[in-house]
């Protein structure tokens, strides 16, 4: 059995991008029917929500849209007693690995509850000292909304959190190994396979990418670690405009590295990049819709929406 995980630390040695700037008005929303659960930053700029598992807890977990499976840190299972384990292959940002798993029993996210055949169980230390990642496993059929202007995650389905109303763009995806891959995306005129990643700090790209953007600045190189503890060096560069279909990001830092995860989803032949926190916090809300297939951004006030005409 193999998992897929993206989720790394990234140091970077470039500031982070800012968006263009320009006019529009965000109109009134309201959350009436959703489990509003509040989140805090941790050390690395990623989301935690609180999770009790067998009603102990609360337990600081990651919500991280590039995980294919969800998570546990060694301490917690340990401290759980979850000692009846499995032995799988997790796929890395930087690394494979052959990791421990354990199910997990009446996992609550708010007022959901439900069980997980299999989590990997990894070091704490490798995951941002949060004490697990929920990964799309815990997410399928739910609409997942990071508002970043309020500092709160709804967790729901889609009519339950007010559908589309209220966002400036919505982006189709595709689904490969459970992941949504926006394809209608290009990044200084070259289409590129997006990933939006929850749990990535900074967004990364492949080498086919690279390749195409021999003209983008070059800056120092970055050092980036995976949930598995491997660290590897990647060349950064800025990129001059990336456009999700009619949302635009100015002068966005990608750091280049031969990724495993990239081939295990099928997205090493071509140009791909992973999109982090660093850029999805430019947003005032991002929502990842798993069961419509919908990626939805509430662009901030006075920012600028690209030519709809790059995109037919």
């Amino acid at each position: 059995m193999r998992l897929i995980a993206m989720a790394s630390a990234l140091v970077a040695t470039v500031a982070n991008p800012t968006p263009e700037t320009v006019e529009p008005a965000a109109p009134e929303r309201e959350l009436t029917l959703a489990e509003i659960i509040a989140f805090e930053t941790e050390r690395y700029r990623r989301l935690t929500v609180p999770v009790t598992i067998g009603g102990e807890g609360p337990f600081r977990f990651l919500v991280d849209t590039g995980a294919e499976a969800t998570v546990v840190a060694r301490n917690v299972a340990d401290q759980l007693e979850l000692f009846d384990r499995d032995t799988v292959t997790l796929v890395a940002m930087a690394s494979q690995r052959e990791v421990e798993t354990t199910a997990l029993t009446t996992v609550a996210l708010g007022s959901r509850e439900f069980d997980l055949a299999a989590a990997a169980i990894l070091e704490g230390a490798h995951i941002g000292d949060a004490d697990g990642i929920l990964g799309l496993d815990s997410l399928q059929d739910q609409r997942v909304l990071f508002d970043f202007e309020n500092s709160h995650i709804a967790v729901a389905h889609a009519d339950e959190l007010g559908g589309n109303r209220g966002f400036d763009i919505v982006v189709r995806a595709r689904r490969r190994e459970n992941q949504l891959i926006v394809q209608r995306a290009k990044i200084d005129g070259v289409d590129v396979d997006v990933v939006i990643d929850t749990g990535a700090q900074s967004s990364f790209g492949n080498f086919a990418l690279q390749r195409r953007l021999r003209r983008a600045r070059a800056t120092e190189s970055s050092v980036m670690t995976d949930v598995n503890g491997v660290s590897l060096t990647g060349d950064t560069r800025i990129a001059r405009l990336l456009q999700l279909d009619r949302a635009a990001i100015n002068n966005i830092a990608i750091t280049f590295a031969d990724s495993p995860s990239f081939a295990a989803l099928g997205l090493d032949k071509r140009p791909a990049m992973v999109l982090g926190m660093s850029e999805l916090r430019l947003f005032k809300r991002v929502a990842i819709d798993f069961e419509s297939r919908r990626v939805l951004f509430d662009l901030p006030d006075s920012t600028h929406i690209g030519d709809r005409s790059l995109f037919p």
